[in-house]
């Protein structure tokens, strides 16, 4: 059976959900065509994967015509949400968090999550053989890390830092970003750096998961003795999807119940609309991308002075 008949079939079974509250022909009246914005992956053009099945997904869920609008970057994403051009929009953790300081008039709905239940990322330091006793000794150490600009390897943790009170610039000199993660990483393992800040995947119950920068360095050799996490930051939740603040409450609603079934009853067309993180969506809410807003922070305050 092909996408779009397994889709109908499972979608139809979804209705009775859908269809529980009130009706409410007025907002999509108003609205009209109900317009969402996604970024195409690099390299792929104006063109997304599954672009008319995923149309008629949400078109059944919300009961409009629906149409998507593919942006060239989530600058152009931010600007046609917060210009109420589009009234939905998948962004990344930092892209949401960036348009929400653009504009107070955008609300997340859903983020993805792991198949193993982890619903962000956190930055940690590390170090091997006690070398970093703690994280006040870092300016007298080599600490290696991502290049500069690695949302999760560099921004992540100096914003964290920054958070808490402790501002390390991007060019402090005991830092050292290396020409990747797994550079960095190296210098770790071949003892050129006393610590290194990586990262760890996260559960929703704050408990780091074994996959991340750990792990990879267990697999190159680094025996589990000999790691010791210094440090760890506050989560960097997966990007999620966003919707206007003014969007009829039944919309959010209709969303919402067709988001979060999607893994279960749909699981193609889930696999079509989040490609990264394959255990389903999960309802959020502003306060769960406070460290992504930390960053937007930590970049704008080091953004050289005009």
């Amino acid at each position: 059976m092909s996408i779009a008949l397994k889709a109908s079939a499972a979608l139809m079974l979804m209705q009775g959900a859908l269809w529980s509250g009130p009706a409410h022909a007025d907002w999509r009246d108003d609205i009209g065509t109900f317009r969402i914005g996604i970024v195409a992956e690099p390299g792929a053009g104006n063109t997304v994967p599954g672009l008319a099945v995923l149309t008629d997904a949400y078109t059944k869920a919300l009961g409009m015509k629906v149409e998507f609008v593919v942006a060239r970057d989530y600058a152009a994403l931010i600007e046609a949400q917060a210009n109420a051009r589009i009234e939905y929009a998948i962004y990344s953790a930092t892209a949401y968090a960036t348009a929400s300081q653009r504009c107070l008039c955008i609300e997340p709905l859903v983020a993805p999550v792991d198949s193993d239940g982890a619903i962000g990322i956190r930055s940690v330091l590390l170090t091997r053989d006690g070398k970093l006793p703690n994280l006040a000794a870092m300016q007298s150490h080599r600490i290696a890390m991502a290049p500069s600009g690695s949302v999760g390897g560099s921004l992540l943790p100096l914003a964290a830092l920054a958070a808490e009170g402790r501002k390390v610039a991007e060019d402090a000199p005991f830092l050292v970003h290396a020409d990747s993660a797994a550079a960095a990483e190296t210098m770790l393992v071949d003892g050129k750096a006393d610590g290194l800040f990586g990262w760890v995947t996260a559960a929703a119950d704050g408990q780091p998961e074994t996959s991340g920068t750990q792990a990879r360095l267990e697999a190159a050799g680094l025996s589990v003795t000999a790691l010791r996490v210094v440090w760890t930051s506050g989560l960097l939740r997966y990007g999620p999807h966003a919707v206007r603040s003014d969007l009829d409450p039944e919309a959010k609603r209709r969303l919402t119940v067709f988001l979060t079934n999607l893994k279960s009853m749909t699981p193609d067309i889930y696999d079509l609309l989040e490609s990264k993180h394959s255990g389903g969506f999960a309802t959020v809410a502003p306060k769960d991308y406070e460290m992504a807003a930390s960053i937007v922070r930590f970049v704008s305050d080091s953004a050289p002075q005009q």
